[in-house]
């Protein structure tokens, strides 16, 4: 099973735009509640796997979405890590 990635937003709106934008470009997501371990000021996140992480970075990137950032679950199961540039873990 493919590790997904989650996209944090501190606005609906922009929360909303991102979601148009992927589920254009066939990416396929989930709207997920933003977990507590990750502060944003938006309470909905987008779901979506890692394999189409450098595709969505390019539609943020391309399309001025402001995020708060892209995470992944950590290794032990408990809370998030922020993804860097390169796919890594920060």
């Amino acid at each position: 099973m493919e590790e997904e990635l989650l996209i944090a937003f501190d606005s609906t709106q922009q929360a909303l735009r991102a979601e148009m934008l992927l589920e254009y470009a066939e990416i396929e997501i989930d709207i997920f509640p933003t977990p507590k371990e990750i502060t944003a000021g938006c309470a909905m996140s987008i779901q979506f796997c890692r394999s189409a992480l450098e595709q969505v970075r390019v539609i943020v990137a391309e399309q001025s979405i402001e995020i708060r950032g892209i995470y992944a679950k950590a290794a032990q199961g408990d809370g998030y890590i922020e993804v860097g540039e390169e796919g890594g873990v920060r």
